[in-house]
């Protein structure tokens, strides 16, 4: 009865291995059955995954990835294929360092300690209490689009400040929150 059993299982993992072979779009190599994607689908695909990998490397202060546009009038559906995936995986790595900035613990235990997010009270404004010389000279650009840094969101402001402690500053900005911290 074992030995039935196995041969059956057997046929039926060749049977399904020729379907996908025979099959119209089949790739023999990867054992999958591609499917087709209009290439105007593509094409907003790249374009999103491009638009979000510069919206995290401006968050973080970083040059913006080079970019061409050739994927718009290559006719290539393998060559539109493999710049989306490029450009999702350059978006997924962007995030990823977006969402986890260096010495992160150390920014949220001064913001414990300095004020809320959302403080709007002059001089000092936000979480980690930038004055407004420290803003235009380390968030120029978002303090031109969103105002004061009480109007950014919680990342932006660890990103303008971690901008300034890589700049040579170091944590010297909070002298008491950052010793109460250990980052000083």
């Amino acid at each position: 009865m074992k030995k039935q059993l196995r041969a059956f299982c057997a046929f039926v993992v060749v049977c399904s291995l020729g379907v996908l072979l025979l099959a119209p779009g089949g790739d023999a190599r990867s054992g999958s059955v591609k499917t087709q994607v209009p290439a105007d689908s593509l094409v907003r695909q790249i374009e999103r995954f491009r638009a979000t990998t510069w919206r995290w490397q401006r968050v973080m202060s970083r040059p913006l990835t080079a970019a061409s546009t050739t994927y718009r009038h290559h006719a290539s559906p393998r060559y539109r294929l493999w710049v989306r995936n490029l450009w999702r995986g350059r978006a997924v790595r962007a995030r990823r360092r977006a969402l986890n900035p260096p010495y992160k613990s150390a920014w949220l235990c001064i913001h414990r300690y300095e004020a809320s997010w959302r403080d709007g009270g002059a001089p000092y404004y936000g979480g980690l209490q930038m004055d407004i010389s420290f803003q235009l000279h380390y968030g120029r650009r978002l303090y031109r689009l969103k105002g004061t840094a009480d109007h950014w969101t919680p990342l932006e402001q660890i990103w303008v400040a971690e901008k300034a402690r890589r700049s040579g500053r170091g944590f010297s900005p909070w002298p008491h929150t950052a010793r109460l911290c250990g980052a000083l």
